[in-house]
Formats: C-alpha cells, structure tokens, sequence
C-alpha cells in the first residue's frame, strides 16, 4: 500500500552564498536533482540548519523550492521554534506558498510531559491549515515522545504522520506495526542505517540525510524495496552506510553537517558556507 505520504524524503542541506543568504540556484540544482531519482525535498529540517535560517531566508527557500519542484515530488517544510505562535504562523505561510506537508518538532527549551507533547501538537493540528507530520528528534530536543501519545494524535485528521530519527531498534518495530496498515497516517525512518530494514518491516518512507550526497542509491534502495527484492536493498543499504561514514565518523550533528555540505561542494553541488554557530569543515 503505497501511501500518500511516502517514499524516499531526503533532509536536504540549506545552500548557502557567502554573505550567508540563501542560494537560490544551489536550490534549483539540487531539488532538480532529486526529481530524477523520484526524491522528495524535506527543506528546513534539522540537516537544513533551519534552528538557525531567519524567517526571510527560510520564506526564500520554500518560494524557490516550490516554483522548482516537479509535478511528482512533494516539498515537505520543517518547523523548529520554541514559540507555539510563531510555528503555527510560520506553518500557515508554508502551506499558503504551496508546500504539501509541514514537519514539526517538539519545543526544544523545557522537557515537557507527554500531556504537554500531546497538547502542543493538538494545538498545531487545529491551527496549522494543511497536513502536519511530527518529528521526533532526541539528538536535538533530548525528549522522545512516547508511541501512546503519537498513537493518540494519529486520530487528528490534519495528523498525518511521524519521522522518527531515534535510534531505537524496538521503537522504530514497534511503530511501524502500528501504523503499516493504516491507510491515514505514514510512518518514515529517520535512521539512515535502518532504511532497507524498516521498508522491509513495512516502513512508508525513509528520510536519509546522506541521500543529499548520494541521491541515486537512495532511488535504488526505495525502487528494490518496492519489488521486494530485499537482497539488492541490502546492497545499497551498504554502499549508503560507507558514504555515511565519510562525513559522520566521530563527529557532532553539527561537525557533520558541516562535512556532508563539504562533500557536496567537492561534487559542484553547493557552497561549504554554514550559518553561524555552526562553521565549515574539509573532507
């Protein structure tokens, strides 16, 4: 059952020209690229560096995003703010410039109860007119948002799905044999090395930061996975794990952003320029 939140949805890096703004070509080239492997852009998220892009910049990148895409991708935006008000307006102007789906995290400042989890996201769902899908993240916000509460708000009809990237094998089993047959809501692995294993198990989509870099082996593993053909998967699974190595081998989220836009720049893709605090790195 092919979904219609699914597939391969790579975290895509945030461009940068030298006086840190957004490059608008860099973009085009790399959503194009995308497209040729039937991959759909997530701008903005936390390979985006979006906790550090302005609102004009970020405005930017969703404009050049949408007016580039191709009719069969999808452009999914995230949202990473600690102010309830602003994500709900940030959403609304997201969904008004065209994007298809808004991917928010949890407010990073306070642990919060997963009454609190529930509540927020309640809030964001009544207020945020388009589809919203959660985003678990413990690496960034130190909270994970327990499977009652994700269960509880898959009912919400503007709920449509989770990326979860934490790195717990029995979680990410125990999500997607709740959520495989459930026609209404999509669950995506946000752990590079669990792509091939979490489609097997029934995964609607993976979100690879490393397909920013090798895109083409990520349309492998999706376009294998449809045909079952689970040894081939395995293959890319691989071949995807080596290059994950290059840029995220003892480092920081952060270091390692900072090489995977770096290796990018080695492939003519982008600039290595990062928003501050974060700062370049050579590969």
């Amino acid at each position: 059952m092919i979904k219609k939140f699914s597939g391969v949805v790579v975290p895509m890096i945030t461009p940068l020209k030298k006086d840190l703004t957004v490059d608008t070509k860099a973009v085009e080239k790399i959503i194009a690229l995308f497209s040729t492997y039937d991959i759909h852009p997530l701008v903005l998220g936390t390979t985006g560096e979006s906790s550090s892009i302005s609102e004009n910049e970020s405005l930017l990148l969703v404009k050049s995003a949408v007016k580039i895409k191709s009719f069969k991708q999808l452009i999914y935006a995230g949202i990473v703010e600690n102010e309830v008000q602003k994500i709900i307006d940030r959403g609304n102007r997201y969904i008004e410039l065209g994007v298809d789906c808004v991917v928010a995290t949890l407010p990073s400042y306070y642990v919060l109860t997963p009454f609190q989890m529930f509540k927020f996201y309640k809030t964001l769902a009544d207020n945020i007119m388009g589809p919203i899908i959660m985003y678990n993240i413990k690496a960034t916000t130190q909270m994970s948002i327990p499977l009652e509460v994700i269960t509880e708000l898959s009912t919400h009809p503007n709920i449509w799905g989770l990326k979860d990237s934490e790195r717990d094998e029995q979680r990410m089993n125990s999500c997607i044999e709740i959520f495989k047959d459930r026609k209404d809501f999509s669950y995506f692995c946000g752990w590079g090395a669990q792509s091939c294993n979490s489609l097997r198990l029934g995964a609607d989509g993976i979100v690879p930061s490393t397909g920013n870099v090798v895109p083409e082996l990520y349309g492998k593993i999706w376009s294998t996975a449809l045909k079952e053909n689970w040894n081939e998967c395995e293959k890319w699974q691989t071949e995807t794990d080596k290059v994950a190595l290059k840029y995220q081998k003892d480092c920081t989220l952060g270091e390692s952003l900072a090489r995977l836009k770096a290796l990018m720049h080695q492939n003519e893709i982008c600039e290595k320029f990062m928003m501050p605090p974060l700062t370049e790195a050579e590969v």
